[in-house]
């Protein structure tokens, strides 16, 4: 009699565990479906906010691609980020080149850690990542990891980047 009373009561102890146990999940689960509805609202109003700025957007991007047309450079892209080391090695590669290649050549650097989605846009998949176009946008080569000065100016030659 006595193990029946104990064992009812331990059962009963444990019930409540799992009620306890099971309200304060559901409790948990539910916060956590809030924040994921929130992140989702979130993305779905980003998403519109997009469709909403779509005219704008193609318009900053035609304007970009016009005056690209108009300079007729090719370009030298670096995708890198500022506490990368190989990135850091890189910096003053990209300073001599745009001294040397000024007129002749773009070269830009983008930070894909403060810019993630041009990291995106350009299809990255490790830093840093060197990308070489032609004067009509056409990519023409493509590198990731450190690139010496002197690799960097062989594929400009190569390449037949520059107009003489």
């Amino acid at each position: 009699m006595k193990w029946n009373r104990l064992i009812n009561r331990t059962g009963i102890l444990f019930l409540a565990a799992i009620l306890v146990c099971s309200f304060s999940l559901g409790k948990e689960s539910s916060a956590v479906k809030k924040k994921t509805a929130k992140k989702v609202s979130a993305k779905q109003s980003s998403r519109d906010v997009k469709s909403l700025d779509e005219s704008t957007t193609l318009s900053k991007a035609t304007t970009q691609k016009i005056t690209e047309k108009q300079k007729k450079l090719p370009r030298l892209v670096d995708l890198g980020a500022d506490k990368c080391i190989p990135c850091k090695m890189m910096a003053p590669v990209l300073e001599e080149l745009k001294k040397e290649y000024k007129g002749q050549m773009e070269v830009e650097f983008i930070d894909v850690w403060k810019n993630p989605e041009k990291g995106q846009d350009y299809r990255i998949r490790s830093i840093p990542t060197q990308i070489f176009y032609d004067a009509e946008g056409k990519e023409l080569f493509r590198h990731e990891g450190y690139f010496p000065k002197e690799d960097i100016i062989k594929i400009i030659n190569d390449k037949k980047m520059l107009k003489k």
